[in-house]
């Protein structure tokens, strides 16, 4: 949930205490347009940083629209001083977070060309501050948004492992997490995966290794196949997510979508 507080910190911090170049008088209207073809995300957000500041935010388009060059995806009428003001922080988060859903739908397009019940997924590879646009612009994208903190799931990582024990981990986890809380369970290799599956892992996270390694540790499951989830994840790019799509896991996560994702580039105008 984007807060008023929130919105302050942003503006503050792009305002300062001194604002000169803003200081025009006067009612104006803008328009925010897109100057590359993409997947609209964050516009709900850009039009908020505008109404917060008194200037009416008339979204064209929604989060997960298509849009191409030229296209219009919010309006403004208000005070022109207050609508200068808000712009650039309006155009980042529209462009950051475009830039992530557009991303996003370029992955989930290339693996579903080879297996169309895989999910793509985001990580906590995310900007401080800025989880929540990020994870809705993966969605937007029609990726997943995997946990948002670390309180959505129990993740047990190699770190765990080596001061705990695999299957130790996941006893003591298992015990102290609620039942409506899922265990997850990273292994480097398939024989991790399938002592992780034994021991009860609900979903295996099979970690850095190659499309072949993938494929190997997803088989090794065996009979544990069918009551556990698989997950790639560790370095995957747009380069090889198809060939991760294609080794039977069912969640390709990413955190080059929301950590690399260029922005999607947007030009305001008023008039």
């Amino acid at each position: 949930m984007l807060t008023a507080d929130q919105i302050d910190r942003w503006l503050q911090e792009d305002i300062g205490h001194h604002d000169v170049t803003n200081d025009v008088d006067g009612e104006t209207h803008g328009r925010l347009v897109a100057k590359a073809s993409g997947v609209a995300a964050g516009i709900d957000a850009a039009g908020a940083v505008f109404d917060h500041l008194g200037v009416d935010a008339d979204r064209e388009a929604v989060d997960g629209d298509a849009v191409d060059v030229g296209e219009t995806v919010l309006t403004t009428n208000g005070p022109a001083r207050e609508t200068l003001r808000a712009e650039r922080v309006a155009v980042n988060l529209a462009g950051h977070a475009s830039g992530v859903a557009s991303k996003t739908r370029e992955a989930v397009d290339r693996a579903s060309e080879v297996a169309d019940n895989v999910r793509i997924a985001g990580t906590r590879k995310t900007t401080p501050g800025l989880r929540g646009i990020e994870k809705r612009a993966v969605v937007a994208g029609g990726g997943d948004s995997h946990r948002l903190n670390l309180s959505h799931m129990v993740m047990i990582k190699d770190n765990h492992i080596a001061e705990l024990g695999l299957e130790a981990a996941i006893e003591r986890f298992r015990e102290r997490a609620s039942f409506a809380t899922k265990l997850e369970v990273e292994a480097e290799s398939a024989d991790q995966a399938r002592r992780a599956a034994t021991a009860g892992a609900d979903i295996v996270l099979l970690d850095n290794m190659t499309p072949a390694e993938t494929e190997a540790a997803v088989n090794a499951l065996g009979d544990n196949a069918a009551d556990v989830l698989t997950e790639a994840s560790g370095g995957i790019s747009l380069d090889d997510v198809a060939d991760y799509a294609a080794t039977g896991v069912d969640i390709i996560s990413m955190g080059s979508l929301t950590h690399s994702a260029p922005s999607l580039d947007f030009s305001f105008r008023t008039w």
